[in-house]
């Protein structure tokens, strides 16, 4: 039996899309902390870095690399959505306001987006095509989700020197059991999503032990 191709990521639907092209993609719709955040990215035809993909097929160095000469050759914005926008509105249309953000914090609008998933945000200020598994189809979709990633990683990093002991900076708010536990031993923060059941869960226990 032939091996499966490894198949990646090209410019075929940037360039039937339209002029300029954004791929948007988010992360941390799972961690039990931590906002989620999303990346808008418009490449330059002409200046694309070498070796973009999704970012969970590559290593942190190799996403830091990119991250950084995407940030030097690209039209990059990240979109964030809190803690507090998750449990009132979901995770999901917090993903997609998330991603509403980026697009609109690009420096040009583009004249099309390129979302990954099944569902469009409302709101976004160009046409937009959703694409199932993007970031393993299109570019610009796997930059996005490389700067994201990258965002997110960074950002939880600092919120672990705030709150020491859940591990935020290797599990970026993941319900690893490092993470698990240390709910149980050291509470909630202000950073977890109470609308999460793992969460929720133990305030419940909380509140009904002091009742």
């Amino acid at each position: 039996m032939s091996p499966t191709p490894d198949f990646s990521p090209d410019f075929s639907h940037e360039t039937r899309s339209g002029l300029r092209v954004a791929g948007v993609d988010e992360v941390g719709r799972g961690p039990l902390a931590g906002p989620v955040m999303a990346a808008a990215v418009v490449l330059d035809p002409l200046r694309i870095p070498p070796g973009l993909n999704d970012s969970k097929k590559l290593s942190e160095a190799r996403r830091l690399e990119l991250n950084d000469a995407l940030l030097a050759c690209a039209d990059v914005a990240i979109g964030i959505a809190s803690v507090e926008e998750i449990d009132r509105l979901n995770i999901l249309h917090a993903s997609l306001l998330a991603m509403t953000r980026a697009v609109a914090g690009l420096r040009t609008p583009p004249d099309h987006a390129l979302i990954d998933g099944n569902f469009l945000p409302k709101g976004l200020c160009c046409p937009a095509t959703p694409l199932i598994k993007g970031d393993g189809i299109s570019l610009s979709i796997a930059a996005a989700s490389i700067v994201a990633k990258t965002s997110r990683d960074r950002a939880m990093c600092a919120l672990a020197q705030q709150y020491p002991g859940y591990g935020w900076e290797r599990n970026a708010g993941y319900p690893t059991p490092l993470h698990r536990q240390a709910l149980q031993d050291l509470g909630v923060t202000p950073h977890h999503r109470r609308s999460f059941k793992p969460v929720h869960n133990i305030l419940y226990q909380a509140s009904s032990a002091t009742s």
